[in-house]
């Protein structure tokens, strides 16, 4: 047996899935390498984790502010949810927590991502027609009307 310049990697242990689809739903660097993130620290049986804005911040190198802005639009993508949780301190004080991440099915993602599409095809196809209507009757639109 030839010795390898690589080490031999378990596929299930020393890998996690990044769904294809995530690259075709418009989402920036950011949005990306938090997504990621949050998958690699998944958990794969209720696909849920808890890391805090630090902890991602400290391994994106990026600032919390940045990771809770790329964490509300993932939100508003339908990837994941999140949900508050608490924290009881050795003396009874009740405390915030780390949110809870859920990671959400792609197809979710996708059907949302889909939808928002067409709705800006619908929302040019008819400020088009607007404009046609204008152009015919022969009238100049209203530009202090915005």
């Amino acid at each position: 047996m030839r010795n390898s310049r690589y080490p031999k990697r378990d596929p299930i242990k020393d890998y996690f899935p990044l769904p294809n689809e995530i690259f075709c739903l418009g989402l920036s660097y950011g949005e990306i390498a938090v997504y990621s993130y949050l998958l690699y620290q998944e958990n794969r049986k209720n696909y849920q984790c808890h890391p805090s804005y630090k902890t991602i911040g400290e391994a994106l190198k990026m600032s919390k502010n940045t990771v809770c802005k790329y964490i509300r639009r993932l939100e508003e993508k339908e990837l994941i949810e999140t949900e508050p949780t608490n924290v009881f301190t050795k003396d009874g004080k009740k405390l915030n927590g780390n949110l809870l991440y859920t990671i959400l099915p792609i197809e979710q993602a996708k059907q949302y991502f889909y939808k928002r599409q067409l709705e800006n095809i619908d929302r040019m196809v008819a400020k088009n027609k607007q404009k046609k209507r204008i152009d015919k009757l022969g009238l100049k639109p209203d530009r202090q009307a915005v």
